[in-house]
């Protein structure tokens, strides 16, 4: 039997990449998040972890979570995945789904680092339009809130905003409406997939900087890329749960 995990980011992108996959009978088997472990936030999207673990029960998916060092590079990053992957591998799972849309490296990253272990890396949303897949999303019911924006591009008035029309009407013309680049980052909070919302309140908002990435962590990632520029401000705002 061949299983299958995604890749759950906690976000609007792995929200309707698991909608599509189950309205066309392929519901993954397990969803798989990375976890700041100095924290006990996902990656990335700075949600607490008890959240997250509602959003596996609202979705009745088992949830398996990698916890990495708030300061991990990437050599480390790839064992640690390669591990947990390789255990999942042994364990029946041969495919990985990823909400990824348009970043070419990055899929290529992806599929390089599963052919490492034999495994399959697909890509459901790949190549949609991001405007038009804002809105799809917006469209099919899933309801998120906006949990982390950068800040060279978007001020802290759109942390805590849901991700709705609105938003996407006053987001600047350099933003992708999907936030593709990392402009801001999302939390679903229901889905026509859950069985229950995930009830939250909105907590504090905060501002962190990060240390640009070096150069060979870069070229764990693409080696043909020459200048890499890292924009290391970012606003957060904090999501309790009711």
């Amino acid at each position: 039997m061949n299983k299958t995990v995604l890749s759950w980011s906690s976000g609007k992108d792995a929200a309707y990449t698991l909608h599509r996959l189950i309205k066309t009978q392929r519901k993954p088997d397990l969803l798989l998040t990375t976890v700041n472990q100095d924290y006990e936030r996902v990656s990335m999207h700075g949600l607490r972890n008890e959240l997250l673990e509602q959003q596996a029960g609202a979705l009745n998916i088992p949830l398996h979570k990698i916890p990495l060092a708030a300061n991990v590079d990437m050599a480390t990053y790839n064992q640690i995945m390669t591990e947990h992957l390789t255990r999942f591998k042994n364990e029946g799972y041969n495919t990985v789904y990823f909400g990824d849309i348009f970043l070419e490296d990055l899929k290529k990253y992806r599929i390089n680092q599963m052919q490492k272990i034999a495994m399959q890396a697909k890509f459901p949303i790949f190549g949609r339009d991001t405007k038009y897949l804002a809105q799809k999303i917006i469209d099919t019911g899933i309801k998120a809130v906006v949990v982390s924006v950068n800040a060279k591009l978007l001020d802290q008035n759109f942390v805590g905003r849901p991700f709705d029309s609105d938003f996407l009407k006053d987001l600047p013309a350099n933003v992708d409406w999907c936030g593709e680049n990392g402009e801001f980052h999302t939390f679903v909070y229901d889905s026509p997939d859950f069985n229950k919302p995930v009830p939250y309140q909105l907590g504090e908002k905060t501002f962190k900087t990060y240390k640009p990435c070096s150069k060979k962590d870069q070229n764990h990632y693409n080696k043909n890329v020459k200048n890499t520029s890292w924009d290391s401000g970012f606003w957060y705002i904090d999501i309790l749960l009711k």
